[in-house]
């Protein structure tokens, strides 16, 4: 079950079950309701493009921040973001103070920081230890995804806090569903190659094509079995892909939590990298965790590391 979450200014989605989580801060952004000017209206625009403007962005930065109650006017969680290159890169964050990073994943048990995932199509991905209370956000489009980032991403938390696949409550958010994801055979047998269930991902949708009907010689393909099917359309989910991961590698089915909605389907409501030809902003999905309250315990800290950030 997806919440909507407004103030006067950002409109953000949470998933139910996130929600009921005290300590947790999370949302995933839309891109309404914003100061950038550059993709139609005032848009709420995150990533730092060519065609907006710094100023734009960091104020639509704190206005997330604000709207997802980390921090206040006084003072804003740190919000740590990438530079994000569809890899299977993943940063522990075990201290508010770091360099530029390069990668496609982050987690922490450290409170009052905001981690921070962009997206235009690619699907953003939450990990929460509900145990140990410690968190991971990801990028997965197909490369991401192929490389099997959020399996990884949970595999280090484990290193890491200590994380146990049980305890997980993971949100997958919105992307470009399989309605609106047409991919080349190709990338059909990058996963085939990778995945076992890899064909129940995919799917063929026949158009018609009149001029293909009428000059068959002229599209003559090596499909086998025969010529195939020239006028097949190739569609890939994944959404599901993602969740299959995580089912696998022992995240209870219950615990996952999909928002569902397509970004190119919707781009009143988000950017689409695919539906705009390009030409477009980006959303964030945001995970953080609250200090301890009255009524709460200790973060650890984390259980050695291979990297510090």
């Amino acid at each position: 079950m997806t919440i909507m979450a407004t103030t006067s200014r950002v409109q953000v989605l949470q998933a139910a079950g996130l929600k009921k989580l005290g300590w947790l801060v999370h949302g995933f952004s839309t891109r309404r309701a914003g100061l950038s000017k550059c993709y139609g209206g005032k848009s709420l625009n995150l990533g730092f493009t060519k065609e907006d403007s710094q100023e734009s962005v960091e104020e639509n930065r704190k206005r997330l921040l604000l709207a997802l109650s980390a921090g206040n006017h006084r003072k804003l969680w740190p919000l740590v973001a990438l530079k994000q290159v569809h890899s299977d890169v993943i940063h522990v964050i075990k201290s508010k103070t770091r360099g530029r990073l390069v990668g496609d994943g982050l987690i922490t048990n450290i409170p009052n920081l905001a981690l921070a995932i962009q997206t235009a199509d690619c699907f953003s991905l939450l990990l929460v230890d509900t145990k140990n209370r410690a968190v991971g956000v990801f990028h997965a489009g197909w490369r991401g995804t192929l490389q099997r980032i959020v399996e990884k991403g949970l595999g280090q938390m484990r290193r890491e806090y200590g994380t146990e696949p049980q305890d997980i409550l993971a949100a997958i958010g919105p992307g470009i569903q399989k309605c609106c994801y047409e991919v080349g055979e190709e990338l059909k047998g990058q996963f085939e190659s990778q995945f076992g269930y890899a064909r129940e991902l995919f799917h063929e949708l026949y158009s018609p094509d009149p001029i293909r009907e009428k000059y068959p010689l002229l599209f003559l393909n090596v499909r086998p079995p025969g010529h195939g099917n020239t006028a097949t359309k190739l569609y890939l989910d994944l959404q599901e892909a993602n969740r299959r991961q995580l089912i696998l590698v022992g995240v209870p089915e219950k615990q996952i939590l999909s928002l569902g909605q397509c970004t190119s389907c919707n781009t009143r409501q988000f950017f689409s990298h695919r539906a705009e030809n390009g030409k477009t902003g980006r959303m964030m999905a945001v995970v953080g965790i609250k200090s301890q309250t009255k009524s709460g315990r200790k973060n650890t800290e984390p259980r050695g590391g291979r990297r510090e950030n």
